[in-house]
């Protein structure tokens, strides 16, 4: 049994037995503790009521209601109290833990880790936008850092499959609203950093502060942090780091632990010369293209390499890849062997570093499908507009997840800084048409939105799939 006072034990009298926890009150159950949190959208505490009607025998909020019904639990930061009161009702987590931040790449480096360990024979998984991914495969959880009570249910199902290494991502949003507090860190890391998100954080100030709390409020002495050293914003992690007592240790083309001294590019990955701490690696080949994912698999190389593993342990991981689905994913090729490409690039740096990636590997011409979301930073619509016309020969503006806005007022925002850019507004309609006029040595990318399988339009969910519609388009090619 779980009493009230074992949650929060700060509380004088918790001798209610609670039977779970959660902060919707739809997915209230007899004998819960309802948190009545304070969202952008809507007041947790006007759902009180349909709470306690529903069965909640506590509630957790920051004050100001009256509550009736139920044992009342206030707190100054209610987000952070239901986080470690989720800690201490699922007792168990993974024991090494790793939590990566930035705003492109997380998903791939988290399952990269998961790969590298688990080729180890170490039982490993990985939690983020793609879902937990562990030995018995994925469990749903909702969201890039799902809410408190979801990680802590799902790190305590990781524990029960035996998982002893987990990688996990770590969100702006998640970091500011305390989702991450009940988690026990061995390692954090910092990928990069660049626009986004605006429609949520007021600032880039306030985007930034929200990373940085990874490294200033879940560090522990000598923790590693390790940290991208050809980001422009290394410094100010690596303080935060420092500040804190972690060790830092940096990757990449300018990394002082472990560092590129040569990529090579291939058809179908690119051949790696890497240096560990002084000491040369042998050159191997990585099975990815482009270079972003070279430093995503770093990253997840050097968060291994920090929490123990061997050298050779993690060169034959990172030999043995495979792309996260809707990263960079190569969905297949025409008969004359173009390539076509699915990648989640929805942010104008996301986009300059896809297509930058990606030009290398490409003899004939790079073409680009892509839009933009509605309901969301529109500030970002011509900023990816001007990228696409500068890196591609080739720009198709399409719709994305136009939602409640018009879709043609979202592409005109787009084409205005890419005036010679086609535009097709059915994004079946635009891979199809594009993938038909694929000749020898182009590459096609499709970018925005990676391992999605609906478009959002209006209120609806239609299902749609970038994957699906490249595949069929392909054996029509072929046919």
């Amino acid at each position: 049994m779980t009493s009230l006072k074992d949650l929060f034990p700060l509380i004088e009298q918790g001798d209610i037995e609670i039977k779970g926890m959660t902060a919707d009150s739809r997915r209230v159950a007899p004998g819960y503790l309802f948190a009545a949190l304070k969202g952008t959208v809507s007041d947790g505490r006007d759902y009180i009521p349909q709470a306690i009607e529903k069965g909640a025998v506590a509630v957790l909020s920051e004050g100001g209601v009256d509550v009736a019904g139920a044992a009342h639990v206030i707190a100054d930061e209610p987000r952070r109290a239901l986080a470690l009161a989720a800690k201490r009702f699922h007792a168990a987590q993974p024991k090494t833990i790793a939590a990566v931040t930035g705003t492109n790449g997380k998903s791939s480096t988290v399952d990269f880790c998961r790969q590298i360990w688990a080729n180890a024979g170490l039982s490993a998984a990985s939690m983020g936008t793609l879902g937990a991914i562990g030995p018995k495969g994925k469990i749903d959880v909702g969201h890039t850092t799902p809410d408190p009570v979801t990680i802590h249910e799902t790190l305590y199902e990781l524990v029960g499959q035996g998982v002893s290494h987990c990688a996990m991502e770590a969100s702006s949003h998640g970091l500011e609203q305390h989702r991450l507090d009940g988690v026990d860190l061995s390692a954090v890391a910092f990928l990069n950093f660049t626009q986004d998100h605006l429609d949520y954080h007021a600032t880039m100030e306030e985007y930034l502060d929200a990373k940085l709390r990874l490294f200033r409020d879940f560090g522990g002495q000598g923790m590693p942090a390790i940290v991208n050293a050809d980001s422009d914003h290394r410094d100010v992690f690596e303080k935060a780091a420092t500040d804190h007592g972690l060790q830092v240790v940096s990757f990449g083309w300018r990394g002082e632990d472990l560092w590129i001294d040569e990529i090579m590019p291939r058809a179908t990955g690119q051949v790696l010369n890497l240096f560990w701490r002084d000491v040369e690696w042998k050159p191997f080949e990585l099975p990815l293209i482009g270079e972003f994912q070279a430093l995503n698999a770093l990253a997840a190389a050097a968060i291994c390499l920090s929490l123990g593993m061997e050298p050779e342990q993690v060169v034959d991981g990172l030999m043995k890849l495979k792309p996260v689905k809707g990263r960079l994913e190569l969905v297949g090729k025409t008969e004359a062997g173009a390539g076509v490409f699915v990648d989640y690039a929805h942010t104008p740096d996301g986009l300059d570093v896809l297509l930058r990636a990606v030009r290398p590997h490409t003899a004939g011409r790079l073409k680009v499908i892509f839009g933009c979301g509605g309901d969301r930073d529109a500030k970002k619509r011509p900023l990816m507009g001007e990228i696409a016309a500068r890196q591609a020969d080739d720009v198709i503006v399409t719709d994305d997840n136009p939602r409640s806005e018009d879709p043609d007022q979202i592409r005109h925002a787009i084409l205005e800084a890419a005036p010679d850019a086609r535009e097709i507004g059915d994004r079946g309609e635009a891979i199809r048409t594009v993938i038909a006029e694929l000749q020898k040595g182009d590459t096609l990318v499709i970018a925005g939105k990676g391992h999605e399988t609906g478009q959002v339009i209006g209120a609806d969910v239609i299902p749609f799939s970038d994957q699906e519609t490249a595949l069929d388009a392909l054996k029509g090619v072929a046919g």
